[in-house]
């Protein structure tokens, strides 16, 4: 493996902080990285709430020069990447600060890619092609979901193709994420539910993906025990300050690991669906993984991973064997999906038996298909479409 290659490589250069209240304390850690021109990456909603207006207060009490580019749309296109490095060269930023979901903090990070380096983002589609330096970035979640504030990748489509490419480079990594859970109280309980999904399958496929190493799915182990029990008394409870920050915390490992591991088939059957249907991406990944793990747990060696995460989540005991947990998981599974009131079929969100062929072809050219633990085949996705399309418990 060459020192530019990403794969089974964590180099763990963003500082995590958490806590209740950070984001007051974010203009002291934006001074301590050497800011004085600070431009704020955010979306309407978070502006609406007040979190942005929070954080740039806190900005500007540090002394800094404050701007704010407001304009993120759910899933950035390139044009939202290009609006942004405009908007950094209108405020002549030395400095960003993505403060929302992973689409400002991936908006954030493809503005930096446009701003620093120039050209288009389709010349930053894979890894470690940015030669010049960037701006430093923290990243500030106000959902538990993407894990973006620990990556080095930002997921942008292209806005005529729809294409999602995966651009990366570890200068694009943030320097800091601040994790503070009372941002995450005004989410509705819709996102809490997807975003929670997002990160439960982020946790299930790193842990096993043909990339993983014994230190991203340490940190995917964790990440799911903290999340498929954290979820449910979110969901239950939204006020729960306690179940939100471990909600953050699972978010933030499991990002870890995608840094590392890379996902799979789950995320590859979902982004076509995602495009085709307008389903929101934690729904989509959800709806897939008890079948991805299904298929991927006739392997035996695959199906003793999920064994190992089964058992260190407390979903089934030591002795139980490998096919035993692989059942174990995926009812547990079906239970989250219930409890975050989604749908267990495609057919439910408008799919129908014709369409499919063409969302096979869509998920085979995914990049995270090759990333599973076992091989699929075009054929093989359209299988798993097949099986998805009618209610599976």
């Amino acid at each position: 493996m060459s020192a530019s290659d990403p794969s089974n490589l964590i180099d763990l250069q963003t500082r995590v902080l958490s806590g209740p209240k950070l984001v007051d304390r974010l203009g002291e850690l934006a001074l301590a990285e050497g800011a004085r021109r600070v431009l704020v990456v955010t979306d309407p909603g978070v502006m609406a709430i007040g979190h942005a207006q929070r954080g740039m207060e806190s900005l500007r009490a540090s002394g800094l020069e404050v701007g704010v580019f407001e304009d993120v749309h759910q899933d950035p296109t390139t044009l939202d990447a290009q609006a942004c490095a405009s908007a950094m060269a209108d405020h002549r930023a030395d400095f960003l600060v993505g403060l929302g979901g992973g689409s400002s903090i991936d908006t954030a990070k493809a503005g930096n890619f446009l701003f620093t380096n120039g050209g288009e983002m389709r010349d930053y589609w894979g890894f470690g092609k940015a030669a010049k330096p960037m701006l430093p970035l923290i990243a500030v979640p106000t959902t538990a979901g993407t894990g973006s504030e620990v990556q080095s990748y930002a997921l942008i489509a292209d806005a005529e193709s729809h294409t999602k490419m995966a651009c990366g480079d570890r200068k694009a990594a943030p320097r800091v994420a601040l994790l503070d859970p009372t941002l995450t109280l005004s989410v509705p309980h819709e996102v809490t539910a997807h975003t929670g999904m997002d990160t439960v399958t982020h946790a299930v496929e790193c842990a096993v993906t043909r990339t993983a190493s014994p230190f991203s799915s340490m940190l995917a182990r964790e990440a799911f025990r903290l999340g498929h029990t954290a979820l449910p008394q979110v969901l239950a409870h939204p006020a729960d300050l306690d179940a939100r920050g471990r909600m953050q915390t699972s978010a933030c490992l499991a990002g870890m690991a995608i840094e590392a591991s890379m996902l799979g088939a789950a995320h590859a059957l979902a982004n076509p669906l995602t495009a085709s249907f307008d389903l929101p991406h934690g729904e989509a990944v959800g709806l897939f993984l008890p079948g991805v793990v299904r298929f991927n747990g006739r392997d035996p060696y695959v199906a003793g991973a999920y064994r190992d995460l089964a058992v260190s989540a407390g979903i089934c005991a030591p002795e139980d064997s490998s096919a035993k947990a692989v059942m174990e998981l995926v009812a547990r599974l079906g239970e989250l999906l219930d409890l975050a009131g989604m749908p267990r079929s495609i057919a439910a969100c408008g799919v129908k038996e014709g369409d499919l062929p063409a969302l096979a072809g869509g998920a085979a050219s995914q990049w995270t298909a090759g990333h599973n633990p076992v091989p699929v085949s075009e054929a093989d996705l359209l299988m798993l479409y097949q099986g998805a399309l009618s209610t599976a418990r």
